[in-house]
């Protein structure tokens, strides 16, 4: 457990981060189940785990499959929770010149159906120019998932470039 963040002198950064989810209790984002045997199984991120149908997947697997894709540089997954349920929207950021039409939206879905499942191909696909990522580096799927929601983003100056998120909010299509 880390005991303070870098440059936060009052501390309210490092209790926002692990203590905000459940005041008192630590929480450091993974999901855990305890056995009857006394051990524990780490299933992972907490905030890279979807869930449609009921069914939990990891964005990991998603992502091996869109990187075999030529004309896509990096991507980003994510679960909207609509009507009672959740749907996996993907962003993607293409390389220069290349565009998202039909065609490419198709070969993707075919990709991921073929080398997954179904219930992995996204229900929208829609291109953006940056992906927020935290200054270390990692791509910050918490903080699109809160923008697609209309909540608050928790956090920013944790990202190298927060203003990247303007992207993902008030999508017409992820309003149908």
């Amino acid at each position: 457990m880390p005991v303070k963040f870098w440059g936060d002198d009052d501390g309210s950064r490092y209790r926002d981060a692990y203590f905000g989810r459940f005041p008192g209790l630590w929480a450091h984002g993974d999901y855990a189940e305890e056995r009857p045997s006394g051990g524990y199984v780490i299933h992972g991120r907490s905030d890279t785990t979807l869930n449609p149908g009921g069914v939990r997947i990891g964005t990991a697997e998603i992502y091996r499959q869109v990187e075999t894709v030529p004309e896509i540089t990096e991507s980003l997954a994510v679960g909207q929770d609509i009507d009672g349920d959740q749907r996996v929207i993907l962003f993607v950021r293409l390389r220069p010149g290349e565009q998202l039409d039909d065609a490419l939206e198709k070969r993707i879905r075919t990709t991921i159906r073929k080398s997954v499942s179904p219930r992995h191909v996204p229900a929208r696909i829609l291109a953006v120019s940056d992906i927020p990522r935290t200054r270390s580096g990692k791509i910050s799927e918490s903080a699109v998932r809160d923008v697609i929601h209309g909540r608050p983003v928790r956090n920013t100056t944790a990202l190298a470039n927060p203003e990247c998120l303007d992207a993902f909010r008030d999508l017409p299509a992820l309003r149908e």
